[in-house]
């Protein structure tokens, strides 16, 4: 019963829906450019959250989880602290269900707030159709969904 009060929770908060598979191409400690107006220019990928491994496999996570980051260069306020983003853009290839493969040029995510609201309000760049459909506040600011 409590799950499925907290799974309503996360649906209201902005998360949608099962993720798909989709090929981890972002291990812990990768640098991610921050694609939003928060004043973050690069973040450190920390922890992946919800994230199920093995005995000394290294986490990694995919485009539409949700991480855990730490700011390596940006704005003296928002430095070497720590926030929760949302992968956007991920270099390595995944395969989509119909048959395509989606790669993009750079690693990057958004800053979001602990109840899943984005933190900027504007997205530089496009979004993966993946992270858009798992969190509408993500999709409702993107410019470009691809």
């Amino acid at each position: 019963m409590a799950a499925r009060a907290k799974t309503r929770a996360l649906i209201a908060r902005g998360m949608i829906g099962q993720r798909p598979k989709i090929s981890r191409g972002l291990l812990v400690g990768s640098i991610l450019i921050c694609a939003d107006n928060t004043g973050a220019k690069k973040i450190r990928l920390i922890q992946v959250i919800g994230y199920k491994g093995r005995l000394r496999r290294v986490p990694s996570g995919a485009v539409g989880d949700r991480i855990t980051v730490s700011v390596r260069r940006g704005t003296p306020d928002m430095r070497k602290k720590i926030f929760q983003a949302v992968i956007i853009r991920q270099r390595k290839p995944y395969r989509r269900a119909d048959g395509v493969w989606v790669q993009f040029e750079d690693n990057a995510a958004v800053i979001i707030t602990p109840e899943g609201e984005m933190k900027g309000s504007e997205i530089r760049g496009p979004v993966a159709k993946e992270a858009a459909e798992r969190w509408s506040r993500i999709a409702s600011a993107a410019s470009i969904i691809i």
